[in-house]
């Protein structure tokens, strides 16, 4: 299920990321280790997470994921092995929210896609989903809350 998506302005955000390009099907296994190393590396560097996890996909070839796995930070983090900075893009965004498992989340990018063809919007490159309410608030997978953002060409 996602709420009625809304036209929103971004501004441009600072991140610490991993960028990752795997298999879809590695996507389970690659997350967790890649979300360790990033907050530890962000600990070690005395720097707080501004955000929730996101994941910010530059493109979607088949069978593929090519994506920077991140957090919305206030301070530059220096690299360190995988981790860099980078940031969210300050751009005009369709932006609705998937209420349930992340399972689920094929579906709600139809529903959205559907949403942005009807209302003949013209979608630029990229998307990203920010986690705000998963795993790391709640043991309940039906009151995950992701965010879905889909930049717009004017």
């Amino acid at each position: 299920m996602i709420d009625t998506p809304q036209i929103v302005e971004t501004k441009a955000q600072l991140t610490a990321v991993i960028h990752l390009q795997i298999p879809r099907e590695q996507m389970q296994h690659e997350f967790g280790p890649a979300m360790n190393e990033l907050l530890a590396t962000l600990a070690a560097q005395g720097i707080e997470p501004k955000s929730a996890a996101f994941a910010y996909h530059l493109r979607m070839p088949p069978g593929q994921f090519d994506f920077e796995l991140g957090f919305v930070v206030e301070d530059t983090v220096a690299a360190t092995g995988r981790v860099k900075a980078s940031q969210l893009p300050a751009t005009k965004v369709a932006r609705t929210v998937h209420h349930g498992g992340y399972e689920g989340l094929p579906e709600a990018w139809e529903s959205f896609q559907k949403w942005l063809k009807s209302n003949h919007l013209k979608q630029d490159e990229g998307l990203w989903e920010l986690y705000f309410v998963g795993p790391q608030s709640t043991t309940k997978e039906s009151e995950y809350q992701t965010q879905l953002n889909r930049p717009l060409l004017d």
